[in-house]
């Protein structure tokens, strides 16, 4: 892969939102069938780039994304190339394609689409040919990436599933590692209405090993779960005869404190234990999510109670990691902070990174969400460390309106503490506002205050941008 200019030229900024439109046409992520017959199609098409290198997966609910640029991050102080796939994006579509731990550019994005469109047009021939549908977006999307990370070459693909597991579009690989973050109820409508349903979706990811002329042993990490997803994940372990490491058993957090700009951690690996560990991330949620990349990395290298990874390798992996709209703040005085949590289980770890963390004499929220979340049961795990809440609309056509989020709000905090601002930024400047309504009006008096925009990855995002944050 030739190295690109990182500044993009107006022409391809151009050609890059043609794309999107074309690629907008499709179903989006949100809207799946159980089904990987097209991208299987599509790959063979391309002569299976999937398979040119090594790949480590991650399913889950909640801290996929954490987890898996932690991954990469640890791959690359570990000398290997990489290609990272995330979904959704915060700002921008090229987010999610990355290799060498940067988001590819608009130009590549358009070549890498054009290369594949005559492919793309077979298969949709042929699905809609047998009544199927065209591929969705999130389809052309996965082999855009894999068609990338072949072409790159990468040493290896740290891959996040979009939303499920077992028919989500990128699992198509065969990894040498499974990863399954915590779960929790999201999406029910496509992975069903249970806890039970929703691990079965997920744990589609662990698979056997395939592979007989070179035997590998595919090997599980296991974030803590709920009895009833654990139970699940144990017996899919159990059904494809795959190794198992499983945190706060094989591995685990020893110990965390708070330090300027993140935390100190040491954590019992696979290989033994790592201290003096600075994570540049806030919240014991994200101490969880380090300890399972670590657990993935050393699975990935063979790592084991007699082999440990560098510590220095893995000091220097977890201090370069970032993780934009996960408890990130864009500004200070008053602080503000970005968070994309869109569930109860992440709005409840928001929370308890904020009370844990910091010390906020007044906390404004700022929320904007999508229609088809649980909006009560994240607005309640918010009420406690929120003195006021500013709802808005996000911009997207999914989101739900600003009125109606108002009025779901007022049952939570009292109609005392909710504000209704239409658009995200008057949201934003309103929040500004109420947390700077202090008696003491100087810059110490506003070092308690502060500011956090969450309810959505869309929301998050928004607001990046507001910000002048550049996609990363």
């Amino acid at each position: 892969m030739t190295e690109p200019s990182s500044v993009p030229t107006p022409e391809d900024l151009a050609e890059f939102a043609d794309v999107e439109t074309e690629l907008d046409t499709r179903w989006p992520e949100t809207r799946i069938e159980p089904s990987l017959s097209r991208i299987a199609a599509l790959m063979d098409l391309l002569g299976s780039p999937q398979r040119g290198y090594a790949s480590i997966h991650i399913a889950g609910t909640n801290g996929k994304t954490s987890v898996t640029r932690m991954i990469d991050a640890l791959l690359t102080a570990l000398h290997r190339r990489t290609g990272r796939i995330t979904s959704p994006h915060l700002q921008l579509a090229t987010e999610r394609i990355a290799v060498d731990g940067r988001p590819i550019t608009p130009r590549q994005y358009v070549d890498a689409f054009r290369d594949l469109e005559p492919y793309v047009t077979m298969v949709d021939d042929s699905s809609v040919a047998e009544g199927g549908p065209r591929m969705s977006k999130f389809e052309v999307l996965t082999a855009m990436a894999y068609a990338v990370f072949a072409e790159a070459p990468v040493d290896v693909a740290v891959v996040e599933t979009g939303m499920g597991g077992t028919w989500d579009a990128t699992n198509v690989i065969e990894p040498s590692v499974a990863v399954v973050t915590p779960i929790a109820m999201d999406h029910a409508d496509y992975l069903g209405d249970t806890l039970t349903k929703v691990a079965g979706e997920k744990a589609g990811i662990i698979k056997p090993a395939v592979d007989d002329l070179v035997p590998v042993d595919p090997i599980a990490i296991l974030a803590t779960q709920e009895p009833e997803a654990a139970a699940v994940l144990m017996a899919r372990v159990a059904e494809t005869d795959v190794v198992v490491a499983r945190q706060d058993s094989e591995f685990r957090v020893l110990e965390r404190r708070t330090a300027v700009g993140g935390q100190m951690v040491t954590l019992q690996g696979l290989g033994g234990v790592y201290d003096e560990v600075f994570l540049p991330l806030h919240g014991a949620h994200q101490a969880s999510n380090a300890v399972l990349a670590l657990a993935a990395v050393e699975a990935f290298f063979g790592a084991g109670a007699d082999r440990q990874l560098d510590v220095d390798a893995v000091r220097a992996g977890f201090a370069s990691v970032t993780v934009p709209g996960r408890l990130e703040r864009v500004r200070s005085a008053p602080a503000v902070f970005l968070d994309a949590a869109h569930n109860p289980h992440g709005a409840a770890a928001l929370a308890r990174g904020l009370t844990e963390e910091f010390d906020f004499r007044r906390l404004v929220g700022v929320v904007g969400v999508m229609g088809d979340k649980d909006v009560l049961g994240m607005l309640t795990a918010l009420e406690p460390v929120l003195d006021e809440v500013i709802v808005t609309n996000n911009g997207s056509p999914r989101a739900l309106d600003a009125d109606t989020l108002g009025d779901l709000a007022a049952t939570v905090f009292g109609e005392d503490r909710v504000q209704v601002r239409e658009f995200l930024p008057d949201a934003v400047e309103a929040a500004v506002i109420a947390a700077e309504d202090v008696d003491d009006e100087s810059d110490a008096g506003l070092s308690g205050v502060g500011v956090v925009i969450t309810g959505s990855v869309v929301t998050a995002g928004a607001a990046r941008t507001l910000f002048g944050k550049d996609p990363a």
